[in-house]
Order: structure tokens, then C-alpha cells, then sequence
């Protein structure tokens, strides 16, 4: 399983990678992470910065209305399915 970094760590590296004083493959490996890992930390930071993309709270808060509407369906299903039984034993055919 990947390692969590927390957002201050995240930071530095993206602030030392800005500066370009070194290549990308250096920064990576002089803070132990794949060239692709930081690559996708700049491309987030960019966009976090020009405003393109949702902001941190808004994707936060999509994911738990995913995951709520899922929850939703999941229930409605069983619900259905409930529905469907108890009227095969009302109406026998």
C-alpha cells in the first residue's frame, strides 16, 4: 500500500520541484518518490492554483455524495427486490 504524505511534505517537494534546480528524477529520488507520483502532485497543485478542477472541500464533499448515492441504491434495490417477493406470496398465480 502506498505511503500517505501529508499535505506539508507535499508541499516542500512541489515547491523544490518549481524551482527547477534540478531535474524531476533527482527531486523524486532525493525524497524517495517515483518521478510519476510527483509529476501527479505538480499537475494537482497547478491545477489547485489556476482554479481549474474542483477545489479540495468540493471534491471531498462529491465523494461522500457518491458515496451516499450509491449507499441510496443499494437500499432502494433491496427495497425492490422486498417489494417483489412479498407480492408473489399476495398474488399467487
Amino acid at each position: 500500500m502506498p505511503t500517505a504524505y501529508g499535505a506539508e511534505f507535499r508541499q516542500d517537494v512541489i515547491d523544490v520541484a518549481r524551482k527547477g534546480e534540478a531535474p524531476l528524477a533527482q527531486i523524486a529520488k532525493d525524497f524517495g518518490l517515483s518521478v510519476t507520483t510527483l509529476k501527479r502532485w505538480i499537475a494537482i497543485a497547478e491545477r489547485k492554483d489556476s482554479g481549474a478542477g474542483p477545489a479540495a472541500d468540493e471534491s471531498v464533499e462529491l465523494r461522500e455524495l457518491k458515496k451516499r448515492n450509491r449507499l441510496l441504491e443499494q437500499e432502494n434495490e433491496i427495497l425492490r427486490r422486498a417489494a417483489a417477493y412479498l407480492a408473489r406470496d399476495i398474488n399467487p398465480k
